[in-house]
């Protein structure tokens, strides 16, 4: 007999079964993959031995992947069986869904997502499995050489692995990165959105909505902004990992580097004779996720006011913070350092009257790791010429600065929307290029070990779909502060810290995922980041 523990409920089997047989059995419905001592665990997988498992659904980050994972294999399928000749790039994230753009000889038509929708529908109903093959690196190498997936093939190259785990559904084999549901049954909530061009936004359900599918959000400013700097990549001949790698083996990357450098400079160069044109503007405000290089722009955009004879004045949101034992809490009891409450917003708007009064202030510098506000004598003063610039999660939010009037305020959305890509059916989360700029960073500078970085990432994550999604349509202008290269190199610090995760860590499985993520990325030696890159802001 076989003993397996889910939660606090044992059931003995008299045969091995599978981890969603089991699952079944115990009344779950929708599971995407099992833990196991903290390790994931295909749901394919049989149990030989006694076990205490969980079960992982859309509502965990590692369960939503999953999820994903396996709708764009479903909407794949529905677009092969449909149209000869066809393939589908996958090519990001975005707010509430996946942007893909669909390759055939027409334009995608109403009649066609009617039918797209109907074949999903039909691969849903009809529980296909999602059946796993273990191949040698030589043969998956082969398949995707022979399917003129020159990339992918590539990419087999990076991985260290004895074996490589593709995926069959019906007659098609993929891989993505991650492992798949057992069946198309529970990839049952979806929608897909026609935005022109042959591009379709496939909408998922939501982690902040408890899985639930959201109402679908239009953001044209981000996509424009995404597509814009892939061409840039496809321009310069490196569109995927495996040319990175390229570069990187060699030794050519640090032309590459310097390159990179130049463009996000043109584009805060772009933002600054945007606010030339007009003199009315006053007040800068640059808002971001986390990790998406707030600091390290607003200073950039600094300098280069100050080229053209201006006198910045340079504010962040994070230093007006209350003391810690002030944060408002949610309503688990925990400090909610995201909510606009975390701000002192009586003294900050009070600092920005006085500035404008044309008083000398006194401004403040928050220690994160003592959580308190401090002064070390910096001081400020507005001159005629002087231009205030100010960054933090809310600043596109009126809340924020509710006496200054539209007329003086430019709006600036940064997110590190990553052009580069895996592969065409795999790209690179923002979400984990984020999450692991924040690993880094909190560990350098605010004392912060990785297992608390990672706990708190769904309660940030939670503040950012609160606090910045809303406004962004509100932004003048979004940058992209993304560096294709830079994945590289956070390997180098962020691989240490992910490692000493220990294996009965809550957050072990997280750590594994990461790792894992970051394993076809060829290490660059940081020394090859030029001092005033937005990488220094994480690496230091």
């Amino acid at each position: 007999m076989i003993k397996v523990t889910y939660k606090e409920e044992v059931k003995n089997f008299a045969k091995p079964l599978t981890y969603y047989e089991v699952s079944k059995e115990f009344g779950i419905t929708h599971a995407m993959v099992a833990l196991v001592n903290h390790e994931l665990v295909s749901l394919s997988d049989k149990i030989n031995y006694n076990v205490k498992v969980d079960f992982l659904d859309i509502r965990h980050v590692t369960g939503y992947k999953i999820y994903q994972a396996g709708l764009k294999f479903i909407f794949l399928e529905a677009i092969k069986e449909l149209y000869n000749n066809s393939d589908v790039f996958f090519l990001h994230s975005v707010p509430k869904g996946i942007l893909c753009e669909v390759k055939i000889n027409h334009e995608l038509t109403v009649d066609d997502i009617s039918k797209i929708k109907g074949k999903m529908a039909e691969l849903v109903s009809s529980s296909e499995p999602f059946i796993p093959y273990h191949l040698k690196p030589i043969d998956a190498y082969n398949y995707y050489f022979n399917n003129q997936e020159f990339e992918k093939a590539k990419m087999v190259q990076s991985i260290n692995s004895d074996l490589i785990t593709l995926y069959r559904l019906r007659n098609n084999f993929n891989y993505f990165y991650s492992f798949m549901p057992y069946d198309t049954s529970s990839i049952n909530r979806f929608s897909i959105e026609n935005i022109g061009n042959n591009r379709i936004v496939i909408v998922c359900p939501s982690l902040a909505l408890n899985g639930r599918l959201p109402d679908y959000v239009h953001y044209e400013n981000i996509i424009e902004n995404f597509m814009e700097t892939q061409n840039w990549l496809k321009l310069i001949h490196v569109p995927y990992l495996s040319d990175l790698n390229y570069l990187v083996s060699e030794q050519k990357i640090a032309n590459f580097i310097e390159v990179n450098e130049i463009n996000f400079n043109e584009d805060i160069l772009k933002c600054c004779n945007k606010i030339f044109e007009n003199k009315d503007i006053k007040f800068v405000l640059i808002a971001g996720p986390s990790s998406s290089g707030k600091t390290t722009t607003m200073k950039r955009l600094s300098t280069f006011f100050a080229s053209k004879g201006y006198d910045p004045i340079c504010l962040s949101t994070d230093d007006f913070f209350v003391n810690r034992e002030l944060s408002p809490k949610n309503d688990k009891g925990e400090y909610d350092f995201e909510c606009l409450g975390a701000i002192d917003l009586e003294y900050f708007n009070d600092t920005l009257k006085k500035l404008l009064n044309h008083e000398e202030v006194s401004l403040p510098v928050y220690n994160f790791i003592e959580g308190k506000r401090m002064f070390n004598g910096k001081k400020a003063l507005l001159k005629e010429n002087s231009i205030i610039l100010i960054e933090g999660l809310h600043c596109l939010n009126d809340d924020l600065t509710p006496f200054i009037e539209d007329k003086y305020k430019f709006k600036v959305y940064l997110s590190p929307f990553m052009p580069l890509g895996i592969d065409r059916h795999n790209y690179i989360s923002t979400l984990d290029l984020r999450l692991i700029r924040r690993i880094v960073r909190d560990s350098k500078t605010r004392g912060v070990k990785v297992e608390q970085t990672i706990l708190d990432w769904k309660m940030v994550r939670n503040g950012e779909e609160k606090y910045i999604f809303p406004y962004v349509s509100q932004a003048n202008m979004i940058i992209n502060t993304s560096l294709a290269y830079e994945l590289g190199v956070l390997k180098v610090y962020a691989l240490p810290l992910l490692y000493s995760v220990s294996l009965n860590s809550s957050c072990y499985s997280e750590a594994k995922r990461l790792i894992k993520s970051l394993e076809p990325f060829f290490t660059i030696n940081s020394e090859l980041v030029p001092k005033d890159s937005i990488l220094r802001e994480f690496i230091g």
